[in-house]
């Protein structure tokens, strides 16, 4: 599993804010692990680490991992920070992070990796329609949507 050492500068945990060397590493392409804590990027859902995609042409790809790298190369961006918004089912910190200038959460679905979930945020919306339209990521041919995947597969 890709792992990396990064300053994280200006996470924001209950309006705590935190300057430290962390490690940091994707789990997959919506969540992340910030030293001992897990934190579930808000407004999106990527597909699942092991779950499969079709492309266009209909043969399969692994379409989780892919999420997971692009999530991974969003972070080597810039300085990463997270500003936690609430807390998931699983208690986890959802957060809306940016590496230097750029809100990796927005990245992933206008890249086509990541879908909106429980957002009515219209960014993120329009962000999927582009992406949607221009057949990036997981658009490029047929998928499950994360959420279904988890239902049926796990």
């Amino acid at each position: 599993m890709f792992r990396y050492f990064l300053l994280v500068c200006g996470i924001v945990f209950a309006a705590e804010q935190v300057c430290a060397k962390e490690q940091v590493y994707a789990v997959d392409g919506d969540s992340i692990k910030l030293g001992t804590k897990n934190v579930r990027l808000a407004h999106i859902d990527a597909p699942e680490y092991y779950q499969t995609c079709k492309q266009a042409d209909g043969s399969n790809y692994n379409c989780g991992i892919k999420a997971r790298e692009k999530l991974e190369s969003l972070m080597k961006l810039g300085d990463l920070s997270c500003k936690t918004i609430g807390k998931d089912i699983y208690n986890r910190d959802m957060s809306e992070c940016f590496a230097g200038r750029t809100n990796v959460n927005l990245e992933m679905v206008k890249s086509g990796w990541a879908v909106v979930y429980k957002s009515k945020d219209v960014a993120y919306l329009n962000a999927q329609k582009d992406a949607k339209r221009a057949k990036l990521g997981v658009w490029q041919g047929k998928f499950m949507k994360p959420e279904l995947y988890r239902i049926l597969f796990k």
